[in-house]
C-alpha cells in the first residue's frame, strides 16, 4: 500500500510541478509560487478540520520542523525556472538523482554506513541520464541538419 501511495505521490509531484511552472509562465515565478502556497495552505486546513482529531498545538514542535516549508519554498521556484528550460523527464531524473545522492548522505552522516547496491544503482541511473542526454543531442543535430537542407534546396 505504502508503495503505491509513494508511487502516486511521485506522480502527482510531476503533474505540479508542471502545472505550476505553466502557471509561472503567465503570471510569473513569484506569484505561481505564492498561488502554489496558498492553495496548499487552503488544502492543508480543509484536510486538518475534516481528517484530524487533534487541537492546533502550533507551538509544541521544534522550530526546525518550519525548515520543510521554507525549503519548498525553493523547490517550487526552481523548478519554475528548471521545466520550461529543460524536459520534464530530466527534470524529473535529474530530482531524482539529487534525492537519492542526498539519500545516500544521510544514511551515511545517521547510519555511519553506505550500502554499495545503491551507489551501484544512482550510477547506473546517472549513465542512462548521461547517456538518453547524449542521444537527444545527437537527434537535435540532426534535426537541425534535415531542416538546414530543407531551407537550402
Amino acid at each position: 500500500m505504502y508503495y503505491i501511495l509513494a508511487f502516486i505521490a511521485g506522480t502527482l509531484t510531476i503533474i505540479s510541478m508542471v502545472t505550476n511552472s505553466t502557471l509561472a509562465k503567465y503570471v510569473g515565478t513569484a506569484q505561481s509560487t505564492l498561488v502554489n502556497f496558498i492553495t496548499g495552505l487552503l488544502v492543508s486546513l480543509v484536510m486538518f478540520f475534516f481528517f484530524n482529531n487533534q487541537s492546533l498545538a502550533f507551538i509544541s514542535f521544534p522550530l526546525w520542523a518550519l525548515l520543510g516549508g521554507f525549503l519548498a519554498v525553493f523547490i517550487v521556484i526552481i523548478t519554475n525556472l528548471v521545466i520550461p528550460k529543460i524536459p520534464a523527464i530530466y527534470t524529473s531524473l535529474l530530482i531524482f538523482v539529487g534525492q537519492l545522492l542526498t539519500g545516500i548522505i544521510i544514511d551515511f552522516l545517521v547510519n555511519h554506513s553506505v550500502n554499495s547496491n545503491k551507489i551501484i544503482g544512482v550510477s547506473i541511473i546517472v549513465l542512462g541520464l548521461f547517456f538518453n542526454f547524449m542521444v537527444d543531442k545527437k537527434d537535435n543535430k540532426k534535426e537541425i541538419n534535415l531542416k538546414d537542407e530543407i531551407s537550402i534546396s
